[in-house]
């Protein structure tokens, strides 16, 4: 399925990373937040979905327990498309509109991701609802294998003990690698040291600088 985002015309930039906990976005996120610090370019971080709806009852059930008959996951759904369309055009547009580098940990893809995975493949009000987002100019997928994933995320003190649906995460790797080809998306094998999958990030992220606004 093909999200029908709008290019975008403004003198900014905005980059993506998409992917599984764990997948090693964080990592490369803050590297690039170093890079364009170090060429006087501050970038500006973000995640999506933004706190509102992290710390909300019906995305929390969805991530802590495995029981989940409280709510439609729909509901989250819209509840996430919702949040990351406020969050877009009221946070992230403004800022490339000023020229500014904007640097987001997920974006749309993840709610196509996350409804497909979760079995809802012939939903199509999603594509509609894309087209009110800009399209990113690089989208990234950090792709490593599901154990790998889960081994890193049960590294960290504070989720350990998280309820992860194991089953999910093979369902979502498998959804990610999809709308990335479908999507114009760039696959990174995080697999790799740190070092060499920053060099392919920061190679396509030149490309992209080098290239001028009528050029996009």
């Amino acid at each position: 399925m093909r999200l029908q985002m709008k290019v975008h015309n403004h003198p900014g930039y905005l980059f993506v990373f998409c992917g599984l906990d764990g997948s090693g976005k964080s990592t490369q996120i803050a590297l690039l937040e170093q890079f364009f610090s170090r060429i006087n370019m501050p970038a500006y971080i973000t995640k999506q979905p933004t706190d509102t709806v992290r710390n909300s009852a019906i995305f929390r059930t969805y991530m802590n327990s495995s029981d989940h008959s409280m709510y439609d996951y729909r509901a989250l759904s819209l509840l996430c498309a919702s949040d990351r369309i406020q969050h877009t055009n009221r946070d992230i547009v403004p800022k490339i509109s000023q020229g500014r580098v904007v640097i987001s940990d997920r974006y749309f893809y993840s709610c196509l991701a996350n409804l497909r995975a979760r079995g809802y493949v012939k939903d199509r009000w999603i594509c509609e609802v894309s087209s009110f987002i800009p399209k990113p100019d690089a989208a990234f997928f950090m792709d490593v294998e599901v154990d790998t994933a889960i081994s890193r995320v049960r590294s960290r003190d504070t989720e350990e003990n998280r309820f992860i649906d194991i089953e999910l995460q093979y369902r979502l790797r498998e959804q990610y690698l999809d709308i990335a080809h479908e999507n114009g998306g760039i696959i990174i094998d995080g697999s790799q040291s740190v070092e060499e999958i920053f060099q392919k990030v920061c190679s396509f992220v030149m490309q992209k600088l080098c290239k001028t606004a009528d050029g996009r």
